[in-house]
């Protein structure tokens, strides 16, 4: 019934940035966690960021702080991840994803059908 679309990826030089939409349909997330995971040829998925429902609660990988802001507009019922500062190493597939906890992200009930993000050198 609900159902995850991003958008936004693209390819970008090193030093540069991206903005990741990610909209839900369906019905309202009221009450959900939303964020991003992605995943590297040769790797594990592994989480990005994440933020809750009202805001209060937000989330980043070590790897991306300081690079990476998350925001939701909940009226959209969508969340964004602004990239600045791009690396190569960010390059990967960024898919969305949505459940009650973000305890529980990694095995979300919702995901998207992910968008490719490549960052040259």
């Amino acid at each position: 019934q609900v159902q995850l679309v991003e958008s936004g990826g693209g390819l970008v030089q090193a030093g540069g940035s991206l903005r990741l939409s990610c909209a839900a349909s369906g019905r309202t997330l009221r009450n959900y966690v939303m964020g991003w995971f992605r995943q590297a040829p040769g790797k594990e998925r592994e989480f990005v960021a994440a933020k809750s429902w009202s805001g209060g609660s937000t989330y980043y990988a070590d790897s991306v702080k300081g690079r990476f802001t998350i925001s939701r507009d909940n009226a959209k019922n969508s969340v964004f991840l602004q990239m600045n500062s791009l690396k190569p190493e960010d390059t990967a597939v960024y898919y969305c994803a949505a459940d009650y906890t973000v305890q529980a992200m990694n095995e979300a009930r919702y995901w998207g059908q992910g968008t490719q993000v490549t960052v040259s050198s």
